[in-house]
């Protein structure tokens, strides 16, 4: 039980950093290459891949070469729901309900 606390806490601060979490709202829309995701941020290129090693290492997003290039993807897909229900939270002031497993935003 402890271990699984611990796996969940390091995913969750995986995701809090504003950089990795750009990067997981961006692969929600679909595969990316790295070299598109690293133009998108201020920050070299290295840092961009230390950033998606961690989130590979953490089974968040998983990748694949084709040639000379890598393109990552969204693995673990239920993190666009998380983000979902804190963008209807921050951005609307909703609230995010789960009755019988069921999401909706008020």
């Amino acid at each position: 039980m402890k271990d699984l606390i611990e796996r969940k806490a390091a995913i969750l601060k995986a995701i809090s950093h504003p950089v990795r979490l750009s990067i997981v709202e961006e692969l929600s829309k679909g595969e990316r290459c790295a070299c598109e995701l690293a133009s998108l941020f201020p920050v070299d290129r290295t840092t961009v891949s230390k950033h998606l090693a961690l989130l590979r290492r953490l089974g968040i997003v998983e990748d694949r070469k084709d040639g000379l290039k890598i393109y990552y993807r969204l693995r673990m897909g239920c993190l666009v729901d998380l983000l979902r229900c804190l963008d209807g939270v921050l951005i609307n002031g909703a609230k995010c309900c789960s009755d019988s497993g069921e999401r909706r935003y008020k």
